[in-house]
């Protein structure tokens, strides 16, 4: 298990055993860390993934906070986490990705505009030079979302914008846990965009099927 899944395996425990109640503030980040047997910055990785998925409420100043949600609501915030180790569904959602997006990248890389092409560029030039696991996200469902669209078959371009939503917390999830998959994420997006731009649809492709598939292995891995 990876370090960061580890310190939010204990964090949750904490919580699933009501030793931290909703509401509940925790203890700091210091003691906490020596308490639980992990270094700080594990801890700090720890609390911001929870807080992603509004388990944890950071509030500058004052501290963290368990959100003050009815325990049934908690839990139901933490599913996705669990559902990663003993539920395959999402994991049908990437291999249908696997199947429509490669083929969707390969028209676009025909059928789209240079104006098209340039708004392309343009989604990528948008992302900060340090991007968060947020801005990461929501530029690559940007960028997928405009290359679906630039297929040019709307039918295809519905069943992809279809499964965004059930992979999303799963491509936050690969970002924070998996070293190396925001850069990755980028440089498989840039490979991307310059094979559409080339008007290469094979190799645009081939590029989008190694981007979705090493989330799909990732995923694999982590159940």
């Amino acid at each position: 298990m990876a370090v960061t899944d580890a310190a939010i395996d204990k964090i949750k425990q904490m919580i699933l055993s009501g030793e931290l109640s909703p509401g509940d503030r925790l203890p700091k980040e210091a003691d906490l860390a020596e308490r639980l047997g992990l270094s700080r910055n594990s801890l700090r990785e720890a609390v911001r993934a929870l807080a992603l998925i509004n388990v944890l409420d950071v509030r500058q100043g004052d501290g963290t906070y368990v959100t003050s949600l009815e325990p049934r609501l908690l839990l139901d915030t933490m599913s996705f986490v669990l559902d990663l180790h003993r539920d395959d569904t999402v994991i049908q959602f990437f291999e249908v990705r696997r199947i429509l997006e490669p083929a969707a990248t390969a028209m676009a890389a025909t059928a789209m505009s240079d104006d098209d092409v340039a708004e392309l560029k343009a989604v990528l030039d948008s992302l900060p030079s340090e991007p968060t696991i947020e801005e990461l996200v929501a530029n690559d469902l940007t960028f997928h979302q405009r290359i679906a669209q630039g297929a040019g078959n709307a039918v295809l371009c519905s069943f992809i914008e279809s499964l965004s939503g059930p992979t999303t917390r799963a491509r936050i999830w690969r970002g924070l846990t998996q070293e190396g998959a925001m850069e990755k994420t980028q440089e498989q997006h840039t490979a991307i965009y310059e094979a559409i731009a080339s008007r290469q649809p094979e190799v645009a492709r081939s590029w989008a099927i190694v981007h979705v598939a090493g989330v799909e292995a990732w995923l694999r891995k982590a159940l």
